[in-house]
């Protein structure tokens, strides 16, 4: 040990000497400005009673920086909190003693005037509180990025690039020209007006894609000088755009280059995110892509926002306030006054009730043209299949089989199967009972060939699983996954390549393929590209994709099958899609008739007349049962609403599904369980039922009350 010494610390040898003592930054203090000396200040806490503005005093010392949008440090009880300055005044509501701004953390204007009055809409209307949305709505801070220095664009100048607007109608003649009211909505947003339309788009060759669709409207609002805003659901689907932005002459902005267009996505990491934010709030950038973050982007001069494949899940915030993306551009459009587009091969019964209700106008194509596009759809169910006898219950039946010989002489031919994976559920061999784990009760797979059982839940194995019922050990498989049917595929065609796409394959999500001849067996959302469309496509297991207990399984099953079948060629070209199983008959008859807008108009009357989202307007409420019940006490609904439950909710946390009977021993009493509540009112009265959920929510908060709810305004789901 180290020799003593007047104020030296004693350490051990050979181990390096303590660190020095941080420098604690001092705060400002001193003279108020003279001008607007009030700072109103939105807060950064979570809690619901504390979701107001706060006044502080801001110091002459920081009259020049401190700006509204500036984030800044001030104290709150015993800490220094962050949070963004929303205004300043000449005089403050509090008749006390104002404490000052500690300091302007940045001198960058973050939260600028729309994405604010954005924010305070969607706090509104989902329920939630000004700080959980401002954090979805703003990235965090990288400091080294903001002090990059570029070129700013001199305000009101032209959007980028320079393009008349009849160029642009011209130039989209066969991207938007096949659609009646195509080319009236990229006139209107050329002229600065605002339409709205809800969008079914069709497959086609290169220049006439999604995509490409979508990159005329851009160039639609550049033309007309303002800016553009697209939101995909996906890095494939945002990569596509990119490349459909640069044929179109679109060009990516770059530090210091001509304006452009940025992608402002969490998964690019936080500096090049903070990046693509500053180069939208700086006015460097006329257009941001980008998947759910983008939503709020800071685009100057608004002109267009865009949301394609709105039905997709991946829209849904799973963060508190849970807002969806939809809603959140249909709020933008209007305030504003920026054209909606929204758009996607299947449609949302959520964008149906717009066009119902006449608030958006639907964008279809003729059906001349949807079977010039389209391939050649079958369903091949056990009456279609009835003649071959024992064959129709394969899983495999021979008329897919034959499909996939003829596309093979064709190019590459593309499974599509609902599960991933080896086996992924097993049962009992001789009762069919599911064969569940000794430990945590879950369900049982098969990795691979000649695999030991494993369970889905907590990974434990199980070499020695017999079955509760009847005693037996073997097991026979319930669901077989992509990786057991390409092993299957390749037995059954020797010598074609098979290639696996999926999240959890082997060669994960592949993006393309070429145009010789091979199998793609892919789960959905993971089907690559095919160089010249696919010559086939089976669609296996149908039943599975329909039988899951949702709301949305017949809009949601139609949208994976056309996904798949989009990227097939049309069937003047050979193309053909085969559906394998006895699916629901609803999306099986529209994906047959390639009629998406008839399902979600069906969809939609018949939930209209059982009282169902989004037909009506739907509050959950989630949590203890004491906590629930008193809330819903404090609720003050208006006639012609109700609330359904509070009722029980079963459910394991690593399992959708109901719990089944293996599992009702581990069952709390039913006073311990959560409970769920739903609050059904009108739409016309969903403002002022919202506005009584926040408030009770705000007064369990100040009352810290016990127990937690989960509020959640328009859910996905309801079942």
């Amino acid at each position: 040990m180290s020799a003593e010494r007047d104020g030296e610390q004693l350490t051990l040898s050979g181990l390096p000497a303590p660190r020095p003592a941080r420098r604690r930054r001092t705060a400002v203090t001193g003279e108020v400005a003279a001008v607007r000396p009030v700072a109103r200040v939105a807060v950064d806490r979570p809690q619901p009673h504390l979701d107001r503005p706060f006044e502080y005093a801001v110091p002459a010392a920081l009259d020049d920086s401190l700006r509204p949008g500036v984030r800044v440090k001030v104290r709150f009880g015993a800490q220094d909190v962050d949070g963004y300055v929303l205004e300043r005044t000449e005089t403050a509501e509090h008749t006390g003693e104002l404490a000052q701004v500690r300091r302007v953390v940045s001198t960058e204007v973050v939260l600028t005037p729309e994405v604010r009055g954005l924010v305070e809409a969607v706090a509104r209307r989902y329920a939630g509180t000004l700080a959980d949305v401002l954090r979805l709505a703003i990235p965090p801070r990288h400091a080294r990025t903001e002090q990059e220095t570029w070129t700013r664009a001199e305000p009101g100048a032209a959007a980028t690039p320079a393009t008349a607007a009849e160029d642009v109608i011209t130039d989209a003649g066969e991207s938007w020209g096949t659609y009646a009211g195509g080319h009236a909505f990229l006139r209107r947003v050329t002229e600065g007006q605002s339409p709205r339309a809800v969008w079914s788009a069709l497959p086609g060759p290169e220049g006439a894609t999604w995509a490409d669709c979508l990159a005329s409207a851009v160039r639609a609002a550049c033309a007309g000088g303002r800016g553009a805003l697209v939101v995909v659901p996906s890095a494939a689907d945002l990569s596509r755009l990119e490349q459909a932005l640069l044929r179109a002459g679109l060009p990516a902005w770059v530090p210091g280059g001509a304006r452009g267009w940025v992608r402002l996505v969490a998964d690019d990491g936080p500096a090049a995110r903070y990046r693509a934010f500053l180069a939208a709030a700086r006015g460097a950038a006329d257009v941001v892509i980008g998947t759910r973050a983008a939503a709020f982007a800071p685009v100057q001069r608004l002109g267009l926002v865009v949301c394609w494949d709105d039905a997709d899940p991946l829209h849904a915030e799973p963060r508190a306030p849970y807002p969806h993306v939809r809603e959140v551009l249909a709020l933008r459009a209007q305030s504003e006054g920026a054209a909606l587009l929204v758009g996607g091969f299947a449609r949302s019964t959520a964008s149906q009730r717009w066009v119902t209700a006449g608030w958006a106008r639907e964008l279809v194509a003729p059906r001349e043209v949807v079977r010039g596009r389209t391939p050649r759809v079958r369903a091949l169910t056990s009456a279609e299949l009835a003649s071959e006898g024992a064959g129709a219950a394969a899983r495999l039946p021979s008329a897919a089989w034959r499909a996939i010989r003829d596309g093979l002489l064709r190019g590459p031919v593309l499974v599509q199967v609902p599960r991933a994976g080896y086996v992924p559920s097993v049962a009992c061999v001789r009762c069919r009972t599911l064969a569940r784990c000794a430990d945590c009760h879950g369900p049982l797979s098969l990795p691979g060939h000649d695999a030991t059982p494993q369970c889905r839940w907590c990974g434990r194995l199980a070499g020695a699983w017999r079955c509760g019922e009847c005693g037996s050990t073997g097991l026979r498989s319930v669901r077989v996954g992509s990786d057991r049917t390409a092993e299957e595929l390749g037995r059954a065609f020797p010598g074609v390549p098979v290639h696996v796409s999926g999240a959890s394959a082997v060669a994960g999500v592949i993006a393309a393929v070429g145009e010789r001849p091979a199998l793609v067996v892919a789960t959905p959302g993971a089907e690559p590209v095919a160089q010249g469309g696919y010559a086939a496509a089976v669609l296996l297991d149908a039943a599975v994709v329909t039988a899951r207990a949702s709301l949305d399984v017949a809009e949601q099953a139609l949208r994976t099958w056309l996904g798949a079948a989009v990227l097939v060629r049309a069937a003047a070209d050979g193309g053909v899609v085969l559906l394998v199983g006895d699916a629901a008959p609803a999306p099986t008859q529209a994906l047959v008739r390639w009629d998406p807008a008839g399902l979600s108009a069906r969809e939609l009357a018949e939930r209209s007349e059982l009282s169902l989202p989004p037909a009506v307007h739907m509050v959950v409420l989630e949590g203890a049962r004491e906590a629930v019940s008193a809330l819903l006490s404090r609720l003050h609904l208006p006639s012609g609403s109700s609330v359904l439950g509070p009722h029980a909710v079963d459910q394991h946390p690593h399992d959708q599904g109901p719990v089944v009977a293996e599992e009702q021993a581990l069952v709390p009493f039913e006073d311990d369980r959560p409970v769920r509540a739903l609050v059904r009112s009108a739409w016309s009265d969903a403002p002022g039922v919202t506005a009584q959920v926040a408030a009770a929510v705000v007064t369990r908060s100040a009352r810290r009350e016990p127990g937690a709810v989960r509020v959640e305004v328009e859910p996905a789901e309801v079942i």
